[in-house]
């Protein structure tokens, strides 16, 4: 990294942890997701992004992007940039992307997710007291239908029975496809790393070093789905109540080893069910605050930032989220009444987002900067403000994420 390059990274750096740390930066940060406006913005579709498995495709938007828009910090590659043979290779039952055999989605879609139960109704039994076998013969075959297989495998005895069981020709076909897996994404991550340093190296850090859930979400993402999962807390409270407490347990043990990697940097924890009207306040607190709150505490004892990305609206759980200690955690909202949330969060936690994105893809310049100007108003005082886009920015206008750019990096300079 040049001179140069080092004090832009630092200052930006610098810039982020004040903010976080409820100062008033010298300039308010301003960190949206790019998501894939950069693939769009530079002429590429989504789909032979997804399908460039050298990642220059991939890697010269976003090196683009950071030049020209200069945010606060760069992005890790993502949306599934270069993967699309690993993904046929999967062949995962819950997700489409673009460019897939088929085409069954647009070109230029993000990754859409399908959703059904995994845990069917008459399995729990079976889920509680034989997990090992259920994954096996249950879960995985539903996720992927290259690990159908597993959906006739029978643990035998003795090894000459584990011979026979794996070496029947769909197994052993399915074992040659994990090992191409496995060895494509050895070689996908070296490529990933070296050009995700390469946008460090630009002077843009890259500021998350992790990831954790709600085991709530857990549960209902990928055992129950939305629906039952819901319904679950009516008609199986103790059957949730059993699996998201052993979760949480687990999710603590594995935060408290992460102390000392990636010290500093910011755990990134996306919300899915925990949003206005999904649940009520009772079940809020008692099946998804009640752990959310100690795994904040957890990450911030590890030495790291929570992210906590609250998904839909997020109104009536303000109250929840100030029980955290002051000037450790970010909170970022897609959707909720922004003033409110500085008038109830600052001075306890730095908050981002509830730009609405739709002002980027079909508003005015001048509605872009009128609204980039009332939130600075009304959150940056006293500091613990970020800016960013209540979601990626996909599909915006480049003039509109001009204006945006533009309006935050002097409107949002301190006086």
């Amino acid at each position: 990294m040049t001179p140069e390059n080092q004090a832009k990274y630092d200052a930006k750096w610098k810039r982020i942890r004040d903010a976080i740390a409820l100062t008033e930066p010298d300039r308010i940060p301003i960190t949206p997701s790019p998501a894939i406006f950069p693939y769009l913005n530079y002429g590429y579709t989504v789909a032979e992004v997804i399908y460039d498995t050298s990642l220059e495709k991939a890697r010269d938007a976003y090196s683009r992007y950071l030049l020209e828009f200069d945010p606060d910090n760069a992005t890790v590659i993502g949306n599934y940039a270069g993967e699309g043979p690993l993904m046929e290779l999967q062949e995962p039952t819950t997700m489409r992307w673009a460019g897939m055999p088929g085409n069954v989605i647009p070109e230029n879609s993000i990754q859409q997710y399908v959703e059904f139960p995994m845990l069917l109704d008459d399995e729990f039994d079976e889920f509680f007291n034989d997990r090992v076998t259920w994954e096996f013969r249950k879960n995985l075959p539903r996720s992927s239908d290259v690990l159908k297989p597993l959906e006739r495998f029978a643990v035998p005895r003795g090894i000459r029975g584990l011979a026979a069981e794996i070496s029947r020709p769909d197994t052993r076909k399915m074992i040659e496809t994990l090992w191409k897996i496995d060895e494509g994404y050895a070689e996908y991550q070296k490529k990933a790393n070296a050009v995700n340093k390469s946008f460090e190296e630009l002077g843009y850090p890259i500021i998350r070093g992790g990831g954790a859930g709600v085991p709530f979400d857990g549960y209902s993402d990928f055992l129950r789905g939305t629906i039952l999962s819901l319904e679950d807390l009516y008609v199986r409270p103790d059957e949730v109540r059993r699996y998201i407490d052993a979760t949480f347990e687990q999710t603590i043990a594995a935060i408290k080893a992460s102390k000392g990697r990636n010290d500093g940097t910011q755990v990134f924890m996306a919300l899915h069910k925990g949003m206005d009207g999904f649940m009520s306040d009772e079940h809020y607190r008692e099946y998804y605050w009640d752990h959310l709150q100690k795994i904040i505490c957890a990450i911030i004892e590890a030495n790291k930032i929570p992210y906590i990305f609250t998904e839909g609206k997020y109104n009536s759980r303000l109250d929840c989220l100030k029980e955290v200690p002051e000037g450790k955690v970010l909170y970022h909202f897609e959707e909720v009444d922004m003033v409110e949330a500085k008038k109830k969060l600052g001075g306890i936690a730095c908050i981002s987002g509830g730009f609405p994105n739709y002002l980027l893809n079909y508003g005015t310049r001048q509605e872009v900067v009128d609204e980039c100007k009332r939130l600075i108003d009304a959150c940056a005082p006293g500091g613990g403000y970020i800016f960013e886009t209540a979601y990626g920015m996909d599909y915006a206008k480049r003039e509109n994420v001009e204006a945006m750019f533009e309006t935050v990096h002097t409107y949002g300079k301190r006086q």
